[in-house]
């Protein structure tokens, strides 16, 4: 049902967060302020020693700094306890004393009707449990025995036997007094048009109960006992209660155990294999982590999934030509929904293995040692696009350059994308630079498309200080690719001492603050460090102790020469004796012209591109392509100069103007 937004309201407020977080974790009393309602902890959602896990009452918000998940009181239960909204809402209305809002009794009806379908599906499963156990279960039982699996593991995942007979299941359901109607929602039997008389779905095969996240039976797997049966697996056909493409295979029991065990190997990460069996066989040998989708590829709903449980899952196939293919469709699955803390490794089995082989007749440790090997997202896209192909050749090159800003351009998180181009560039710089000509052929890799199983190139060579064969000019000039500056820009400087001494900034608005973007090396090394150290200290935060650690982990220099710049240019609000009210409205104004600045220079970059790359004979997109430059050069320059007006950044005096110059 919808709730108004008064109502949410009304109970968020009714309940503090910590309320709620608090039943699932154990507040670090060293970090955590009570009376103001700042708590800290090691956070649910992955493993970790030390709390990096934050929860503000004030703010009615948690946030982990270690792995980036965020949200409110619904967003914690959600995400942690597999509830859905309506059931979130329900606790936390619960919490607060406050009866929800009556649903409409249409909706009340639907609801209902679910519930009842969930028991039927429930005694179905009972009905294939007793089977498997039964004189005609014999052969099932051989087939699963010889499969290497314990009556433990047999009893732990419910598995069960649908009988040869047209009507059993049907026959058993009608005795118990389950509806017609009833059973045909459910997707038990086969019926409708051309279908005089219903007839069972699963018939002669073993029977896999698929559970919800509320570890309730919606729908069943079934494998084949006959060689002869036109498919050898089979899911139930989609219900009210089933939608394959939303579901994984395990995913309650593998969240409990990716999220319960801090500290421990398998905590915090989730491994997403091919089939129920290659789930099942890891869970005996101890790899309870497992999931797989329902005999289809991956799709956007279980990728969402897979993130609900770790911020980076293992996809691991096959390392057949229909593994490879999988991975290769789940890469590009993948980019698009990547964000700061959120991507995916690749781990591709021995060819002709899959993970129930590999653990039934070797045990846990080479399945271990194939997951160590896991390769990040964008290693595999860049093996993916240069194995199996030479690059002897300006055109070839060029190619691929065109061709791997083609594949992460669809990236839509632009600070994602960004780095992601940035890394492309540099591994191009890196293996053109390195004398490679051709793709390494050495195994192990990820396959490229078209190219053959197990294929790699490596990347060869050492990093570039400057241009490569793949490199353009403006872009070997630009900051992207030669090495840092002396000096950080004067904006720069600003925002980063401003925060270094106001620290406050930080606490009460982390999550923008922290994803300032800076071009300097020097202060993208400072800033990451600074992130860190304000994790650890968390709510006790302070300028002194912030001063103290920078200058310990050997920043002294870089602060003294921001603070000097500071003080040449007579930026009053950066320094420590600024009022904090001035400062935050300084601040603001400071972060907003550095945000449109870097946008808009990365335009310029990209229509720069583009123009280079665009043909003489493409007359009207040319011109297009030049008046937007045009544009955005104009925009810049209008920035520069609301700059420089903003608190004497440089046009107010000739001193403070070259200092900005000179050091931006």
């Amino acid at each position: 049902m919808r709730f108004s937004n008064s109502f949410l309201d009304e109970i968020r407020d009714r309940v503090p967060i910590s309320a709620v977080v608090g039943r699932r974790v154990t507040w670090d009393r060293k970090k955590s302020n009570v009376p103001r309602g700042d708590y800290w902890a090691c956070c649910p959602f992955h493993g970790e020693k030390s709390p990096s896990f934050h929860c503000e009452d004030r703010k009615g918000r948690f946030h982990c700094f270690g792995c980036g998940v965020s949200g409110d009181h619904f967003r914690f239960l959600t995400d942690l306890e597999g509830l859905n909204f309506p059931e979130a809402v329900q606790q936390i209305a619960d919490m607060a004393g406050i009866a929800l809002p009556q649903p409409d009794a249409q909706a009340e009806r639907r609801e209902k009707e679910r519930t009842t379908l969930l028991d039927v599906m429930e005694l179905a499963a009972q009905y294939f449990q007793e089977q498997l156990q039964s004189a005609a279960g014999a052969k099932a039982r051989a087939y699963l025995r010889d499969r290497g699996l314990t009556g433990r593991t047999i009893e732990t995942f419910r598995l069960g036997y649908a009988p040869e007979s047209r009507n059993a299941l049907k026959e058993f359901l009608a005795g118990k007094g389950v509806p017609k109607d009833q059973i045909e929602a459910c997707g038990l039997v086969r019926h409708g048009e051309g279908i005089p008389v219903s007839y069972d779905y699963f018939r002669d095969r073993i029977m896999f109960p698929i559970l919800s996240s509320r570890e309730r039976v919606i729908a069943f797997g079934g494998r084949a006992m006959s060689p002869d049966a036109p498919a050898k697996y089979m899911n139930s056909p989609e219900t009210e209660l089933f939608h394959k493409g939303q579901v994984l295979y395990n995913f309650a029991r593998a969240r409990r155990v990716a999220q319960g065990r801090a500290g421990e190997r398998d905590s915090g990460t989730i491994i997403a294999v091919e089939g129920y069996m290659d789930v099942i066989a890891l869970h005996q040998a101890g790899v309870e982590n497992a999931v797989a989708p329902l005999g289809t590829a991956l799709t956007e709903n279980q990728l969402d999934l897979l993130w609900k449980m770790s911020s980076e899952p293992v996809l691991c196939f096959d390392g057949d030509g229909a593994g490879v293919r999988a991975a290769n469709r789940a890469a590009d699955l993948a980019l698009p929904f990547l964000k700061p803390g959120r991507s995916v490794r690749f781990a591709l089995l021995p060819e002709g293995k899959d993970p129930d082989d590999l653990v039934r007749h070797e045990g846990r440790a080479p399945f271990d040692k194939v997951l160590s090997e896991a390769r990040p997202l964008a290693e595999a896209i860049w093996m993916r696009e240069t194995a199996g192909a030479g690059f002897d050749t300006p055109e070839k090159r060029a190619e691929l350059e065109a061709r791997l800003k083609q594949v992460v351009s669809v990236v839509a998180d632009e600070n994602v994308r960004r780095y992601y181009q940035q890394h492309m560039r540099d591994r191009l710089s890196s293996f053109f630079q390195g004398g490679n000509r051709g793709a390494d052929r050495r195994g192990g890799g990820f396959q490229p498309r078209g190219g053959r199983p197990g294929q790699a190139p490596a990347a060869g060579g050492p990093r570039a200080a400057g241009r490569g064969l793949g490199i353009s000019d403006r872009l070997a000039r630009s900051g992207l690719v030669r090495g840092h500056r002396d000096l950080p820009a004067l904006r720069e400087s600003v925002l980063a001492l401003t925060v270094v001494n106001h620290p406050q900034l930080l606490l009460d608005d982390y999550d923008e603050i922290a994803g300032i973007d800076f071009e300097n090396r020097d202060l993208q090394r400072f800033w990451s460090c600074l992130l860190t150290v304000a994790a650890k200290a968390g709510a006790k935060l302070d300028r002194d102790y912030l001063r103290e650690q920078m200058e310990e982990n050997g920043f002294d220099a870089l602060l003294s020469t921001m603070n000097q710049q500071i003080r040449n240019a007579r930026l009053w609000t950066a320094t420590k004796e600024a009022d904090l009210q001035d400062v935050v409205q300084a601040y603001r104004q400071a972060y907003a012209l550095h945000s449109r600045n870097k946008e808009l220079k990365w335009q310029k970059i990209e229509l720069e591109r583009e123009i280079a790359e665009a043909s003489v004979d493409e007359v009207e997109r040319g011109s297009a392509l030049t008046r937007a430059l045009s544009e955005v050069q104009q925009e810049i320059s209008r920035l520069e100069n609301q700059e420089a007006i903003i608190d004497g950044f440089g046009v107010m005096s000739g001193r403070v103007k070259g200092a900005a110059v000179s050091h931006g």
